[in-house]
């Protein structure tokens, strides 16, 4: 049994990382960082029991959660979770601080790499089968941010004011689904949500993720997230973090004036042991090697790399003199930065080699007697004539650019889309010296490439793959492997054409104006041409869609079934994607929104028939007149498609309710 001031204790951090035993009466848990591979830090003490070092373990560095979406597959991101949790049992991580599903509001935000997508239903669907990877080995996760921190700038003061129907629409869905796999705990967010923290919402919290959402799990709090502990513990926040003895008596005074009840205290309470019962019980087991970890960060790495562009099919490579340059292409930046970022230990060879390898005795690589990066320095400036020089020698150039840690970050947001001007000036003056250049783009987020874009022949997106990001390069630039990875946010044509291009940080609110057109649905609906749409990804083979059926199965309940054929000479998959458009609405509604996907592998000639359930979500939009979702009566069209602007089959319904039925309450 716990005393009432033992159990204020343990909703509180014992220190950064760890739950508090309660001298030694409890198991104490380690809740670590790692959405895109294991971020266990390891502390080093001296005879006395003091803190002398801290470091970060050495880890698998798997494909950030920007990366892991291109591959449209559950299953493979269930395989990612059940690598990070394999490492998270070999050294002792109780809890595993991820996935995020934060919606990619506008392709400046910093943290963007390590959310899914700005479309909710791929970053809910990965997001719920990374939980099931990594709670499958009886480790927990963590869902996180809740909810609508879209922005690093000013994160932890800035209130989010938005709308009922924008919330329910776009901000929440992915949280909806991914709360299906049971996520052992829930995070609150930094930011006030319209004027109220997040970590004091009762309206978030308990109203609508406790009594809505029906989450029984452990709430805790983003690291420095509480201001006022007692209205959080009032609000549902069971684990304040970290450590914060200011807090703690705040709230222990709080309980002495009887503002906060021992009740309220015990179901928080009742959660963390719940939590602590959950890590302490079950059976643990490491079940993967150093080298099948980095297997399966190969087979990801395979699947998340996008084909942007081709001309005169450039790609694959056939041989020849090829000239690989760029500092990324030795040295690949394996994600963005902030707690996300993994102590890697793998040693990586040079993308060149690995090409080289690839393509055997039909393959000369050309070398520039200098040394190019992609970083602004004396050294790289006094290689260029020599890499120019090269590139005249070679049949094809592959250039490797982009961002690192530096630039794409917690904790800040880009002030541009651009790469920066020495990559750019990079990019056109070998343009103009290469019979052939392809770029291999190293970014977790959408980048204006106006000023480079028509100069060159081939944009290869190797994301932020992780370690075996170049050895999945290779093999796509070398046609070992057939791309199949498809982009989940949209890229403009330039910067001016993003409709939140930044967070107002002279104000201490951001309203959520643009409200359900976010992403493409904001260029749907406006009609906007550009560079490349959400879905978008080319293939080195060719598929038909052919014979499209829609079976009513319900009032509101279809069935949608069509053939897809690889008509191609070579194997590979495809992502269907599944869009649903209101035609005649009295309110506004995106032209079309995502509503099913799926990823297959056909053969070469090989035809199979997807079949997909729609329901009456799929069709509804929220009324904040009727505090429901409402289906209208009227036409819709179900559109099937390889990406969202290249629409492949379509047909329209009629659908007609009772009045009673166009309604359905939350579920």
């Amino acid at each position: 049994l716990l005393t009432v001031d033992e159990k204020i204790q343990l909703l509180m951090g014992k220190n950064t990382w760890q739950t508090k035993d309660i001298d030694g009466k409890l198991p104490s848990l380690f809740l670590s960082d790692g959405p895109s591979g294991l971020r266990r830090i390891v502390f080093e003490y001296d005879e006395n029991g003091n803190t002398v070092s801290k470091h970060t373990a050495p880890a698998t560095a798997m494909p950030a959660a920007s990366s892991l979406s291109y591959t449209w597959s559950p299953e493979l991101a269930r395989l990612d979770g059940e690598v990070i949790a394999d490492e998270c049992i070999e050294k002792n991580a109780d809890v595993l601080l991820a996935p995020g599903v934060n919606i990619k509001r506008t392709p400046l935000c910093g943290r963007n790499f390590e959310y899914f997508s700005e479309d909710p239903l791929v970053a809910g669907k990965l997001a719920k089968a990374f939980i099931e990877g990594v709670q499958s080995r009886n480790v927990g996760t963590s869902l996180k941010h809740f909810c609508v921190n879209n922005a690093e700038n000013d994160r932890s003061y800035k209130s989010t004011e938005i709308d009922e129907r924008t919330l329910r629409e776009i901000y929440l869905p992915a949280f909806e689904r991914a709360l299906e796999a049971k996520p052992w705990t829930v995070m609150c967010s930094y930011n006030p949500i319209n004027g109220v923290w997040a970590s004091e919402n009762n309206k978030i919290l308990r109203k609508l993720l406790r009594e809505e959402l029906g989450f029984e799990g452990l709430i805790v709090s983003d690291w420095g997230a509480v201001h006022d502990m007692p209205r959080a513990v009032k609000a549902g926040v069971d684990l304040t973090m970290p450590y914060r003895e200011l807090y703690l008596n705040e709230l222990r005074e709080a309980y002495a004036r009887g503002e906060v009840t021992e009740a309220e205290i015990d179901e928080c309470c009742e959660r963390v042991l719940r939590l602590i019962e959950l890590c302490e019980s079950r059976d643990k087991e490491v079940k993967m090697s150093r080298n099948e970890r980095h297997g399966a960060a190969k087979r990801i790495a395979d699947e998340a790399i996008v084909l942007l562009k081709n001309d005169n099919n450039t790609l694959p490579l056939k041989g020849g003199k090829i000239y690989v340059e760029g500092g990324f292409a030795k040295k690949p930046p394996i994600g963005g930065g902030g707690s996300s970022l993994v102590t890697c230990d793998y040693s990586f060879v040079p993308l060149g080699e690995l090409v080289a390898n690839n393509l055997g005795d039909c393959c000369e690589l050309v070398s520039a007697n200098g040394r190019y990066t992609t970083t602004v320095d004396s050294k790289g400036a006094r290689a260029l004539p020599n890499i120019l020089a090269a590139a005249m020698r070679a049949d094809t150039v592959v250039l490797a650019v982009g961002n690192d840690s530096l630039c794409e970050s917690e904790s800040f947001d880009r002030t541009t889309m651009r790469l920066d001007k020495r990559q750019e000036d990079a990019i056109i003056a070998l343009s103009r010296a290469a019979k052939k250049l392809v770029v291999v783009l190293y970014t977790g987020t959408a980048i204006d490439m106006s000023a480079w874009i028509d100069k060159v022949s081939a944009v290869v997106l190797a994301g932020y793959a992780g370690e075996a990001v170049n050895e999945a390069v290779a093999d796509v630039l070398t046609g070992k492997v057939c791309p199949s990875g498809k982009i989940t946010e949209t890229y403009p044509l330039t910067e001016n054409d993003v409709p939140v291009f930044a967070v107002d940080t002279t104000r201490p609110y951001e309203v959520y104006s643009d409200g359900v057109l976010v992403g493409y649905r904001h260029y749907d609906y406006y009609e906007k041409e550009v560079l490349f749409p959400f879905g978008h990804g080319l293939s080195y083979t060719s598929f038909e869609y052919s014979n499209l059926k829609v079976d009513k199965q319900g009032e509101s309940d279809y069935t949608v079934s069509f053939d897809v054929t690889n008509t191609g000479a070579v194997d590979g998959k495809e992502v269907c994607q599944i869009y649903v458009s209101d035609l005649l609405s009295m309110v506004i509604r995106p032209v079309r929104e995502l509503r099913a996907f799926e990823k297959v592998m056909l053969r070469s000639g090989e035809t199979k028939r997807i079949s997909i359930s729609l329901s009456y979500r799929d069709f509804a939009y929220y009324s904040t007149a009727h505090d429901s979702w409402h289906v209208e009566n009227g036409e819709f069209e179900i559109l099937v498609g390889a990406s969202s602007r290249d629409i492949r089959l379509s047909e329209r319904i009629d659908i007609q309710l009772p009045r009673e039925k166009q309604h359905t309450l939350p579920q």
